[in-house]
């Protein structure tokens, strides 16, 4: 096994300079784009004695920056050892890792895991640090091997120090607005985003988050000098581990999306002995609470090709009272004088049309019953269970949530996580957990530049539930808040932004459809891939996506800021020698008949064909490519 990429340079006893950092050890990845390098920090500073940096080729990635953990008192019976001042390390063998798995669903098929590896001990110390360089990023992680023992970490001193001038899509919250600005005197969520002044892209994230608490990063003076900062302590029993912090580098904005399986790749397997019930697939929220409608918001998603139906907040009384009872439908007219919801009734209902139901429950009724509302709910026939505005991010609630996900799947039940929680790859673990929220979606009617920024920062860490609307539109009556972009951008978003679980017409009904014919897309459209390419994009500026389905057909969805464009788009995605059908769904002219002006036209294509797009501001296109022999 070829593995001339990896040189370590150093272990055994070190001698230090005072004048600089000293090079411990380097390594690359299999195909030697990147490379994580370990230092010794000048010995007569103050901080971390262990600094790393990433370079590409010739290019700094991260310059030299803080590696190590705070330990706190161990019950009051001595400290947990840091890394401390080096004066030894040993380095374990190098293992170059390279195997395919297949996902029960996913963007791919299947996914190829291929790194190098190696782990650096200090023998004066508890902690001791894994390093994987893949191609896509470099991740590394703290482990605490040491078996039996309570450890309380009070922090990290982890660091990303970018070069000067280095740009950052930064959002305070995982709903905010993701803003372009430079990386000073700031707290940002992850994943970050970052544009470097030597024209990479890099993106931070973390990956593998499980028995430990989240982080964000803050800069407090200079630019682009960035700190790990925990949501809390950490308090667990040994052996431990952090979850894998990750640098993804890439020359375009697309290959960051292309490449984002790294998230899934630094998770453990699946845990679940059989996946065949777990069903990805469409919804739509019912929300009159009316047994009558309810039917025939299930009548509406069999004829239109949807999955599931949702009832949200309110089908068990208020989600902020602590009285609402998620084990019984709210049907006390004092309380709910419009819900005469037999809940029972519509989920038989729609077994027999094919029809899943979902269901709207808040933490705290899970978080105080839970074990009963599982159970519950399986006897029901109910197949997932959202939850809402859990706690997310502290230790404890890492946890809680990790668990409820693990409950959920022992009985049969799928998962989808909204307000402020965001993925670290655990769907590949548990893939009952189809999607989440964390995401700044169609509840807040966000515009086409936060749209097209989406794609190379949130949608980086994992699957992300946007509550799509299509006829939400000031055009239809919807004066004070509506879609921000045009009928053809919100048709092309779900093949851009990827959900196992795709909610569709989030604020729409049934009675909202007019037989518009672009809607046919959604019909046919799934929301698991056998393959995505990501043809090109620009972070705030523009997104095109291609990814074929089961059957062989292609589907391509692309968007554009508030200013418009003109792109050219090449088939060099398609089989070759084959011809196919190209339908296409645009924003159209005025003189169109139809209430939402989407032009829907074909034409026969090729391989290497390519293609003009002209995008109106806040527009995008949609396409359905249909091998014709």
């Amino acid at each position: 096994m070829n593995i001339r990429h990896i040189v370590l340079l150093a272990s055994g006893i070190l001698a230090l300079t005072t004048a600089k950092a000293l090079e411990l050890a380097r390594i690359e990845s299999p195909g030697g784009r990147l490379r994580f390098v370990l230092l010794a920090a000048d010995t007569t500073g103050e901080g971390s004695p262990l600094l790393y940096s990433v370079l590409s080729g010739n290019d700094t990635v991260v310059e030299p920056s803080a590696l190590n953990l705070r330990f706190d008192d161990r019950n009051g019976t001595g400290s947990w050892k840091a890394i401390p001042n080096i004066g030894k390390i040993e380095l374990s063998a190098i293992a170059l890792h390279d195997t395919v798995w297949r996902p029960p669903y996913g963007e791919q098929a299947e996914y190829r895991d291929r790194y190098n590896q190696f782990r650096v001990s200090f023998p004066e110390s508890d902690v001791r640090l894994c390093v994987r360089a893949y191609d896509e990023g470099i991740a590394f992680r703290y482990e605490m091997p040491a078996e039996d023992l309570i450890l309380k970490i009070g922090g990290e001193l982890t660091e990303f120090n970018f070069p000067d001038s280095t740009k950052g899509w930064v959002n305070t919250h995982p709903q905010a607005v993701c803003e372009r600005r430079t990386l000073e005197k700031l707290q940002t969520e992850l994943p970050l985003t970052t544009e470097l002044p030597n024209g990479l892209h890099a993106a931070v994230l973390e990956a593998g988050l499980t028995n430990y608490a989240r982080g964000r990063l803050r800069a407090e003076d200079k630019a682009g000098k960035l700190r790990l900062v925990l949501d809390s302590p950490v308090v667990t029993g040994s052996p431990a581990r952090s979850p894998w912090r990750v640098v993804m580098v890439a020359r375009r904005p697309a290959e960051l999306l292309q490449n984002n399986g790294i998230v899934l790749n630094l998770n453990e397997p699946c845990a679940l002995a059989s996946t065949d019930w777990i069903r990805p697939g469409k919804a739509i929220r019912e929300m009159t609470l009316n047994t009558k409608t309810a039917k025939e918001c299930v009548d509406f998603a069999a004829e239109r090709g949807l999955d599931y139906i949702h009832f949200d907040a309110g089908w068990y009384g208020h989600e902020y009272v602590q009285a609402s009872d998620a084990t019984t439908v709210d049907v006390d007219p004092d309380r709910n004088p419009v819900n005469d919801l037999n809940l029972l009734e519509v989920i038989r209902y729609a077994r027999t049309k094919h029809i899943g139901v979902l269901l709207y429950v808040n933490r705290r009724q899970l978080e105080k019953n839970m074990d009963i509302l599982f159970p519950l709910y399986r006897s029901w026939g109910v197949a997932g269970v959202k939850f809402g505005f859990v706690n997310t991010g502290t230790h404890r609630w890492v946890e809680w949530v990790n668990e409820a996900v693990r409950k959920a799947a022992g009985y049969g039940l799928l998962v989808n996580i909204h307000d402020e929680y965001r993925p670290t790859g655990l769907s590949r673990t548990w893939p009952n957990l189809l999607t989440q929220e964390g995401i700044r979606g169609n509840e807040e009617m966000p515009d086409a530049d936060h749209n097209t920024a989406l794609p190379f920062t949130r949608y980086l860490s994992g699957a992300g539930d946007y509550t799509y609307c299509y006829y939400y539109r000031k055009e239809f009556g919807h004066e004070k808040r509506h879609v921000q972009n045009t009928p053809a951008h919100q048709l092309a978003l779900p093949v851009v932004f990827y959900s196992p679980l795709q909610y569709l017409y989030w604020y729409d009904s049934p009675a909202d459809y007019g037989g518009e014919p672009e809607l046919e897309l959604w019909k046919i459209m799934p929301t698991v891939w056998n393959k995505t390419v990501v043809l090109d994009g620009e972070i705030g500026g523009y997104a095109s996506v291609a990814r074929q389905a089961a059957t062989g057909d292609w589907f391509v969805g692309t968007v554009t800021d508030t200013t418009g464009r003109t792109l050219t788009l090449t088939l060099d995605f398609l089989a070759k020698g084959r011809q196919y059908r190209l339908t296409r769904y645009a924003d159209g002219p005025e003189s169109l008949p139809t209430r939402t002006k989407v032009a829907v036209t074909t034409q026969t294509v090729r391989a290497g064909d390519k293609i003009r797009v002209t995008l109106k501001p806040s527009g995008g296109e949609a396409w359905h490519i249909v091998p014709m022999d």
